[in-house]
């Protein structure tokens, strides 16, 4: 897939305030500073779409972004920022169960993972509801480039272990660095797929 044409197209705290015009969603997610923004701006060739920081936490909305005029990819808040205050916490994850719960137009949720640890609880805990709820979805390993290939290869395999504990059936995955470009054209690819399916 080429993308032409990546516009800002709104943000909601709910639901009800999402984009009014139905098209395709495709979600992003993952802990705080996983590298989400970067990979969507990798993505969209545009370094400036998602805001990116250092900070964890930064992303408190739900923000559409109108791809090709045909779908929208939604940065989503990250969930489990520990430095945030428990009431904190508590509303991004009534903005996060609101959206993915909510949403009729979702298609796919992309749950990001940093590539170089062990998959962790909390994201073993949020795909486990996922699949409790019947979000279909998808893992993206994210920072590929931190590691050397043999090194990633080996943690991927691990989290495959890991998770193959609770899932018979695996979601897809993808590996992908925001610095170098890898994975962009598999992610695309898959999402123009399930596009021309729908």
């Amino acid at each position: 897939m080429k993308i032409s044409s990546a516009t800002f197209a709104g943000s909601s705290t709910r639901v009800a305030g999402k984009p009014q015009r139905k098209l395709p969603e495709f979600a992003f997610i993952g802990r705080s500073n996983v590298g989400k923004s970067s990979l969507i701006n990798m993505l969209c060739r545009n370094g400036r779409l998602a805001m990116t920081s250092s900070t964890p936490g930064k992303t408190k909305l739900v923000n559409h972004f109108l791809i090709n005029d045909q779908w929208y990819l939604v940065d989503l808040p990250g969930y489990g920022y520990a430095k945030m205050g428990q009431k904190g916490r508590d509303e991004l994850k009534a903005v996060i169960n609101d959206y993915i719960l909510g949403s009729e137009e979702l298609v796919m949720l992309f749950v990001l993972v940093d590539s170089r640890f062990d998959i962790m609880k909390i994201d073993r805990d949020f795909i486990r509801e996922l699949g409790e709820n019947g979000i279909p979805f998808g893992i993206i390993f994210t920072k590929g480039d931190k590691s050397g290939p043999n090194v990633l290869k080996a943690q991927i395999e691990k989290d495959k272990q890991i998770l193959s504990e609770e899932w018979e059936e695996m979601p897809p995955m993808f590996e992908s660095s925001a610095q170098t470009g890898a994975g962009r054209e598999e992610i695309l690819d898959y999402i123009d797929n399930i596009l021309k399916s729908l």
